[in-house]
């Protein structure tokens, strides 16, 4: 068995430590992204459970009045 130098040891553990942060890096970014839609998830779960539910009203989108045309103005 080939004994492995300190330097390539160290390499390795510097891999790893890169490989961590990059990952943790990635979980705050989906948290920060994500956060508040599954706290409103968890939070309408609780609700429901202690029946204190609220019923969010559904955004309904609106159009705007549009300007009709006059036959023969």
């Amino acid at each position: 068995m080939a004994k492995q130098s300190r330097g390539t040891e160290g390499q390795g553990l510097v891999e790893y430590a890169l490989i961590l942060v990059l990952v943790a890096v990635v979980v705050i970014v989906i948290l920060l992204l994500l956060g508040p839609s599954i706290s409103n998830i968890f939070t309408e779960f609780v609700d429901s459970i202690n029946g204190t539910a609220t019923v969010t009203p559904a955004v309904t989108a609106t159009a705007a009045p549009t300007a009709t045309a006059t036959p023969g103005a």
